[in-house]
């Protein structure tokens, strides 16, 4: 990926090549978007930087709403929408700072990859040979090295969606859009897809803002996570601190399951059953010995004791972290 990086002067610049000083990538304020009588966003505010940031909710949240007004494609209804500082929808150049990925099916089928790579980099203001270079280097990126000079046309979903990631990567922009980035792939596809997601922050430090109803795409992928719900925020923080491991010890044995909460009870150790475990509150060294004791006494056949991480699918059934 020699070239990568050196292109990044030959594409337009935001006020001659000097970026507003921002602390934030994208920015909502009281940002207000309604379609006749239906309100899609209703005062979101929320701000994002670096890294990769899950934008998660049902269908129908506000996340491409919110996708499309980032990206200038619509104008809110109230308050704003800022990227970089600058709002897309006021000023144009600030959009070849962004990347989008569309969920729904837009590529060319009759051209080749290497083709639509190429034109797509040449629109964003790349000269002609530095776009055929960029072209390659991102669909070696995203596994399509030897198949670029097939037509689209003949490419499988996940290949489909393979160039859908790499036109949103071909300018070099700062940040990034992915919306349901995953739809119609397999279980093999989706964890190559997200992935791939993962390499492309790393490797080309480029930020990502990643829209999906999947709560494991966002748990297995990203930072940050923002949960929109019926057009407000609903949630958000960092997804360590919603799959943080708890002070509470599980407990799963194959047999004897009254027994060993009987026992623990005996030792003054309040237990109560968790799905299939037994879930005990503030575990220290003492009440691990209690509860080895209490295993013991109960002849049960462990199977596995100790601490684990929430998922994001049980914080939003129980309401929170």
């Amino acid at each position: 990926m020699s070239h990568i990086r050196a292109v990044k002067s030959q594409r337009p610049q935001i006020e001659h090549g000097i970026l507003p000083p921002v602390a934030s990538l994208l920015e909502a304020n009281n940002l207000t978007k309604s379609y006749g009588d239906t309100l899609a966003l209703a005062k979101v505010t929320f701000t994002i930087s670096d890294g990769v940031t899950g934008l998660l909710g049902p269908n129908g949240a506000g996340k491409s709403t919110a996708i499309k007004l980032f990206l200038g494609l619509l104008q809110p209804s109230e308050g704003s929408a800022e990227v970089l500082g600058e709002r897309p929808y006021e000023n144009v150049e600030v959009r070849a700072r962004l990347g989008y990925m569309p969920e729904h099916d837009c590529l060319p089928t009759a051209v080749t990859a290497s083709e639509f790579l190429t034109y797509m980099a040449q629109v964003s203001g790349l000269p002609p040979a530095y776009a055929r270079t960029r072209a390659a280097d991102i669909l070696r990126h995203v596994g399509l090295d030897e198949m670029r000079y097939r037509s689209i046309g003949e490419y499988s979903t996940g290949m489909v969606q393979r160039v859908k990631l790499a036109q949103a990567l071909v300018h070099d922009p700062v940040v990034v859009m992915l919306d349901e980035p995953t739809a119609g792939l397999d279980p093999a596809g989706r964890d190559e897809m997200l992935d791939l997601i993962r390499r492309t922050g790393c490797d080309f430090g480029i930020s990502i803002v990643l829209s999906t109803h999947l709560m494991g795409d966002v748990e297995s992928t990203c930072d940050r996570i923002i949960v929109l719900e019926a057009g407000q925020v609903v949630q958000e923080g960092e997804v360590s601190g919603f799959t943080r491991e708890t002070e509470t010890v599980y407990i799963e044995v194959v047999d004897h399951h009254d027994e060993v909460m009987a026992a623990l009870a005996q030792r003054g150790i309040k237990a109560e059953p968790y799905i299939a475990s037994i879930a005990v509150q503030e575990v220290g060294d003492a009440e691990y010995d209690l509860i080895r004791d209490a295993l013991a006494e109960s002849g049960a056949r462990l199977r596995s004791l100790g601490p684990r991480r929430h998922r994001l699918t049980e914080i939003f059934r129980d309401g929170g972290p």
